[in-house]
């Protein structure tokens, strides 16, 4: 998926919580592309240029540009067993999960079956094997718009119910 809607995915439990738990879980669930992309990504766009012609937009840079580090990285960040074991350190420092985290093991769920083999399938149980499933990729417009139409619903939902409570004066 893009990672914009991994953010909102995130976000969407946390909408009604407060802006500081929204924001955390926004960022949790974007953090997994930002980590394998962050820096690669500025260093395509000042190399290339955001409007080069040459650049087909819409479509996956073509591999051989693409660094190798980006796999590793990209390996580390969208692993439940990486992401367990950050959580579990975490629990074991702070006495209890901290729950904004949990959209960084959804960004996870979501993308395995949103990931092809031709770029960047999920390598979700790496480090400890580089199986991975090959679905359909997120970019195709009905799987795109039916994702996103669910957020808005997702959304709706949670504005409605904080509509409701206020009403009710709570």
């Amino acid at each position: 998926m893009d990672i914009i809607s991994h953010g909102f995915y995130g976000g969407v439990v946390f909408v009604n919580k407060s802006k500081r738990s929204f924001w955390a879980a926004f960022f949790w669930g974007v953090f997994p592309d930002l980590f394998a992309f962050g820096v690669f990504f500025p260093l395509f766009v000042f190399r290339h240029g955001l409007f080069n012609p040459d650049i087909k937009y819409g479509e996956p840079p073509v591999l051989p540009d693409i660094p190798g580090y980006i796999n590793f990285l990209y390996s580390l960040s969208h692993s439940l067993v990486i992401f367990g074991l950050v959580l579990l350190a975490l629990y074991i420092w702070k006495r209890r999960i901290i729950l904004e985290m949990l959209p960084w093991g959804l960004h996870i769920l979501m993308d395995i079956p949103s990931h092809t083999d031709a770029f960047f399938p999920t390598p979700f149980l790496y480090p400890l094997t580089s199986f991975h499933v090959s679905g359909i990729p997120w970019g195709t417009p009905s799987f795109f718009i039916s994702y996103w139409a669910i957020l808005a619903a997702l959304y709706c939902f949670q504005f409605t119910k904080r509509l409701k409570r206020k009403r009710a004066g709570k």
